[in-house]
């Protein structure tokens, strides 16, 4: 995902701009680290205390010059207009966050607003198109017959999440003023490796089927994760 990310921004922005980046669920700072690396400057928005913890010592580990370019923030996606003006920044990141939100809407429409004339809108969010794939191929039957018709699903953590339709975010994208510029699939042939298994030798053949499939019908319609990418009118 970060390669389809780092495409998106470099096809958008001239090379070296220092881009305002707002990072909403980061949870434990891996993306908005490796953000604030590039020289990017990065805001991380999270309200697990346990999450903020570990992005904050990840961080105290870097130089001091990346230390600068990235604040951490404890608040709720929902309310971005709290801490933010409106127009604020070029990117604004939300990945992994919309599932535990049970009505989306308003938060997106929070997410459009942060984002200046043009700005980047990135999306990850559980494929509810291809929700009977998992079960499915894990030879979980019945699980994979009684995901068909639904949205709601149990993730690893065990907890009770949804997922999206890539046609329904669309519609809601257009409608907050960010149409979908590009979407991608993510986790094709890798949803079922196990949390613990082992990188293989072959990692960069297996990234670069993955990132071949997550471009490619109709390889990425059945991908476990949907990274969409709007941009502000």
């Amino acid at each position: 995902m970060a390669r389809q990310l780092d495409e998106q921004i470099v096809g958008r922005y001239p090379v070296g701009r220092r881009l305002r980046v707002l990072d909403v669920g980061m949870g434990q700072g891996t993306q908005a680290l490796r953000l604030a690396r590039l020289g990017h400057q990065v805001t991380g928005l999270e309200q697990d205390a346990t999450m903020i913890a570990a992005a904050r010592e990840a961080l105290s580990g870097e130089p001091e010059g990346i230390r600068e370019r990235m604040r951490i923030i404890e608040g709720d996606g929902r309310d971005t207009g709290v801490h933010f003006l409106p127009g604020s920044f070029d990117v604004v990141l939300c990945h992994g966050v919309l599932m535990y939100v049970e009505e989306p809407d308003a938060l997106l429409a929070g997410l459009a607003r942060m984002l200046a004339p043009g700005g980047l809108l990135s999306l990850l969010v559980r494929n509810a198109d291809a929700l009977a794939m998992r079960p499915g191929m894990s030879g979980n039957w019945a699980g994979a017959l009684g995901a068909f018709d639904t949205v709601s699903y149990r993730n690893r953590l065990g907890l009770d999440v949804r997922a999206d339709r890539l046609a329904a975010l669309t519609g809601t994208l257009a409608g907050i003023g960010a149409p979908l510029q590009a979407w991608y699939g993510v986790r094709v042939f890798t949803d079922t490796a196990a949390d613990a298994a082992e990188i293989p030798e072959d990692v960069e053949a297996l990234l670069a089927a993955e990132e071949r499939a997550g471009r490619t019908d109709p390889y990425r319609q059945v991908a476990a994760l949907l990274h969409l990418c709007g941009v502000r009118g």
